[in-house]
């Protein structure tokens, strides 16, 4: 099976490297994607060009694969959901899900056209604990300011099979009691109208790529092997 791998704000493709290679010595397919404007130098990368690229990367998998989001990229697995209702085995969310109707991310200030890394203030506490100071040196150092234009960019959801398609949270950062919590309070509306919702708690911060990548690479073998 193919998986698709797609990063969250500031990461390239290249973040997935330890996972992608534990989920190959596992048979698996890693498909890392790098975003537009995330990588590539596209400083004028929007929304739709990110999009563009995920239903890529998912119409030339060989049959249906897991699409995995990250963090504020769990919105883009669950916009290929939409678009590719059929073609999707799974949808795998880590320390993330999906949104709709809103702008795709709004929470950090805009600067010469981009959204850059806020410091590592905006994530004190579980977020990087599990992170030692090389750790965090090595992410900032490597963040890439994020397009103004993929940040405003309105998430737009229009075929409702997107409900059917299996989805996991993987719960770094909270645990799996939390977001059950969190969709019966109606705080995640598109989770609440899935319906086939598993939760997998992982002991890391919100970055388990790069703390416990073989750990992680475990968790999305497991999740692949349910679908």
């Amino acid at each position: 099976m193919d998986i698709v791998l797609i990063a969250g704000l500031w990461l390239d493709g290249s973040v997935w490297g330890d996972t992608a290679a534990e989920l190959e010595a596992r048979g698996y397919h890693a498909v890392p994607v790098t975003l537009p404007g995330q990588g590539d130098g596209n400083t004028a990368a929007t929304l739709a060009d990110q999009v563009a690229a995920v239903l890529a990367a998912v119409d030339k998998a060989d049959g249906r694969p897991m699409v995995v989001g990250h963090s504020a990229a769990s919105t883009l697995a669950w916009i290929a959901a939409d678009a590719r209702p059929a073609k999707i085995s799974k949808v795998a969310l880590i320390g993330g899900w999906p949104s709709s109707g809103e702008t795709y991310f709004g929470g950090f200030p805009v600067k010469d056209g981009a959204v850059p890394f806020p410091g590592w203030s905006e994530f004190e506490g579980p977020d990087s604990a599990d992170l030692d100071d090389a750790a965090k040196q090595a992410i900032e150092s490597a963040a890439i300011p994020v397009p103004e234009g993929v940040t405003s960019g309105v998430v737009r959801l229009a075929d409702e099979r997107r409900y059917e398609v299996p989805v996991v949270l993987i719960c770094p950062e909270f645990t799996p009691e939390q977001a059950r919590e969190w969709i019966d309070e109606g705080e995640i509306p598109e989770l609440a109208k899935s319906k086939n919702v598993s939760f997998i708690n992982i002991d890391s911060g919100h970055w388990p790529m790069i703390s416990t990548p073989a750990e992680l690479a475990r968790i999305l073998a497991q999740a692949a092997e349910e679908s």
